[in-house]
């Protein structure tokens, strides 16, 4: 994809902060970290979301997960590691492009996840789960 800002990343048309490089896929520091040393992950190839991956890329993939998250969390003597993928602009997409966001973590650092909320009753739960059930 010509016009996909990780695409140029790749094709090297972008200038990145490279920290991890294996045959299908890329990590480099993100521009806007949610604190110094945020890394993202991508495939090299243009994947929109997690469900359009091949399989077979999965395992390099958890790989370059598990080598760049232990550097980070050594390098920047973290306390703790968020990694994380939004599909979809509904849940936070901005470049449509599979990528997962490797967060290192400090006690205190301010960064609050998501909030939670509660089914009204047993039923209401086991209705959700007998839905999705139904799809899978």
């Amino acid at each position: 994809m010509n016009n996909c800002i990780f695409c140029q990343i790749v094709q090297g048309k972008i200038p990145c902060q490279k920290i991890y490089e294996s045959e299908h896929v890329l990590a480099f520091l993100d521009i806007a970290p949610v604190n110094k040393g945020h890394a993202l992950i991508i495939p090299k190839g243009h994947y929109p979301t997690i469900f359009e991956l091949p399989l077979d890329l999965g395992q390099e993939l958890i790989l370059a997960m598990q080598k760049v998250g232990k550097g980070l969390l050594t390098a920047l003597n973290a306390s703790g590691l968020n990694i994380g993928m939004n599909n979809y602009e509904a849940a936070g997409q901005l470049v449509h492009h599979a990528h997962w966001h490797l967060i290192p973590r400090y006690k205190d650092d301010g960064l609050k996840l998501w909030p939670q909320h509660k089914y009204s009753d047993a039923q209401e739960m086991e209705q959700y789960a007998q839905k999705i059930k139904a799809k899978i």
